[in-house]
């Protein structure tokens, strides 16, 4: 053994001896009670809640410093319902030596097992997550503004305590979560982890919700980095993650920058073979929040004065961001509808606008094409512009998607529509709208009693357009086209909205008023033969009243016209009103044609 080696032996088994000696002093001197001392203070440090265990604590000092222990909990916001946010059963921490010697705690990894998580948000939309240090808290009393007190040395201290967390196991967990309208919603989450591999950190989810089970993986930018830096200093995250939804997925990838001093970038891609519309709703918002959940307006009393309901709109659920949304579904389900198929769109943000650029998609046999941009939807008129244009569709399908026993067959469809209006809720965005729709239907064959649960509107205009509608179990439908012009919220009918079916022609005109919602509207049907022997004057009717509370009246123009024929009628044998009433199949034997515009003249590129 040549003299070298046996130097580095020495030196060697000297080394191990010295850490066996530490660890050894270590093991004899490490109080527990000091230890959850530091760790409490650590927390209390960083997060502002206090830390509390009340079981064993157990510890294990090779290679790392393990810490577990039994009965943890953390303390929850002032404001919230419950004393603690997170109640945990065990909690094993793994902490680095080092740091320990400048009382500082690094955690490496951290199991928790039996989590009962309690998230709640107050009524301005703040969660009970957003945990605050207590040197930037605002002092009691103070509200507004800024304060030019510097954080004292013990705080600076403090905040050079951050635990930085790079690997995290949860087992067996349940999480609730509270809006400001009491109600909760609860998921059980089976596993979750965090693992750090590269810079970056792995994510691993299973849970479940009622009927849905979910499941997250994937890897995004280091979670302690976009703990340290969301809001504090500009940062990229990268977002490569797969969600699935009850066995369909979605794949998330892309970026999202987050600068403290401007508005968040996001350039996202959604791709999916399949997927279901509920967990996209909103999805948008998470980047852009800072831990505030955006109130939804509440409804107003007056909700039941409008058949167009006049609650605000949750516009401020919008988020305000920067960048692009790709989508790329092959089939989106929507509840209550036929799948959306080859469903393709760009989404771009720009501050208080965002823009739909052509969004397509099938539905069926149909084809669907739609653009759209609603800006300033973070004040108090929001301005919303639609146009969109889809052919192909049939009544059947459309009917069947919402409901199967539907025995309707035929019918097919063309809807074109170019719309602008603002205001923050459906009553004002149509009180103030301006542009045009068109909708026509082809051949249908359908139970004459199919609209029946469609409202006092629909019901009480089909019995004024239809006499003949409760004599017969199955209506013919020929055609029906309803062109729809509309300005400063007036929907002016001239003649342009027609039916034919096997026994009737049917042309109304008149006036709907979206702001009042007051109706004007004349009926005039017609019996296809024209060789009626008399006038049934209670078809010569109008529709009044509001949309919400419709009536017929007389149509007076009608009535003093037909009585002039029925007077001539006396004297001429009942050949004037024959003739009346094949003049009046000749000016309006074709509603259908007469009432439909060029389609072009609606969505440009449209036939």
């Amino acid at each position: 053994m040549t003299k070298k080696i046996k130097i580095f032996l020495l030196v060697l088994v000297t080394a191990l001896g010295l850490a066996g000696a530490g660890i050894w002093y270590a093991a004899a001197n490490v109080d527990p009670a000091q230890l959850t001392q530091l760790l409490s203070s650590t927390v209390k440090a960083n997060t502002g809640r206090n830390l509390k265990i009340a079981g064993p604590i157990k510890l294990s000092f090779f290679p790392n410093l393990a810490v577990s222990a039994d009965q943890v909990s953390l303390s929850n916001a002032a404001w919230a319902s419950n004393p603690n946010m997170v109640d945990v059963q065990n909690i094993a921490l793994m902490i680095k030596w080092l740091p320990l010697l400048s009382k500082k705690i690094e955690v490496d990894s951290i199991a928790l097992n039996g989590v009962i998580l309690t998230l709640q948000s107050n009524k301005a939309g703040v969660g009970n997550w957003v945990l605050t240090p207590p040197a930037v808290q605002s002092a009691p009393g103070v509200s507004g503004g800024s304060s030019n007190t510097e954080p004292s040395a013990s705080a600076n201290d403090a905040s050079g305590n951050m635990i930085s967390l790079e690997n995290m196991t949860v087992n067996h967990a349940q999480i609730t979560y509270q809006g400001d309208n009491a109600s909760k919603q609860t998921y059980e989450v089976s596993h979750f982890s965090l693992i750090k591999s590269d810079g970056k950190t792995n994510i691993e989810l299973n849970a479940s919700s009622l009927k849905r089970i979910l499941a997250v993986k994937g890897q995004v930018t280091s979670i302690p980095k976009i703990m340290k830096e969301w809001g504090v200093s500009p940062l990229n995250v990268n977002l490569d993650l797969e969600v699935s939804l009850n066995g369909k997925t979605l794949e998330l990838k892309g970026d999202v920058e987050k600068d403290p001093n401007a508005l968040t970038k996001v350039n996202l891609v959604l791709n999916s073979k399949a997927f279901d519309v509920e967990p996209l709703a909103g999805g948008a918002v998470l980047a852009s929040s800072n831990g505030q959940i955006p109130a939804v307006p509440a409804k107003t009393k007056g909700d039941g004065k409008y058949f167009f309901s006049d609650n605000p709109l949750p516009f401020s659920l919008l988020p305000q961001a920067t960048g692009s949304l790709t989508i790329n579904i092959d089939q989106l389900n929507i509840p209550g509808y036929a799948p959306l198929k080859t469903l393709k769109g760009l989404l771009q943000f720009k501050g208080d606008e965002i823009a739909v650029s052509q969004l397509t998609f099938q539905m069926g046999n149909g084809q669907a094409q739609l653009q759209g941009n609603i800006s300033k939807f973070q004040g108090s008129n929001p301005i919303l512009l639609t146009k969109g244009y889809a052919s192909n569709f049939t009544l059947e399908n459309v009917l069947a998607s919402a409901n199967s026993n539907s025995k309707v067959s035929g019918g097919d469809m063309k809807v074109a529509f170019d719309l602008k209006g603002s205001g923050t809720s459906l009553h004002q965005l149509l009180s103030r709208s301006n542009g045009k729709v068109q909708i026509s239907i082809g051949q249908a064959k359908m139970p004459s009693n199919l609209l029946n649960n469609a409202g006092d509107f629909v019901l009480t205009l089909l019995d004024a357009a239809n006499p003949l509608r409760k004599k017969t179990s199955e209506t013919v439908l020929e055609c029906a086209v309803a062109y729809l012009p509309i300005t400063q919220g007036q929907v002016n009918i001239a003649n342009s909205v027609g039916a034919q079916t096997d026994r009737l022609n049917v042309v109304l005109a008149g006036t709907i008023n979206l702001e009042t919602e007051a109706v004007n509207l004349n009926i005039y049907p017609n019996e296809k033969s024209g060789l009626t022997t008399g006038l049934d004057l209670a078809n010569l009717v109008k529709l009044q009243g509001t949309l919400l509370q419709p009536k017929t009246g007389i149509n007076q123009a009608g009535v003093v016209n037909s009585a002039l024929s029925i007077g001539l009628g006396f004297l001429t044998g009942g050949a004037t009103i024959v003739a009346e009433n094949a003049k009046s199949m000749t000016s309006k034997g074709q509603p259908c044609r007469d009432a439909l515009h060029p389609w072009s003249d609606i969505y440009p590129g449209a036939n």
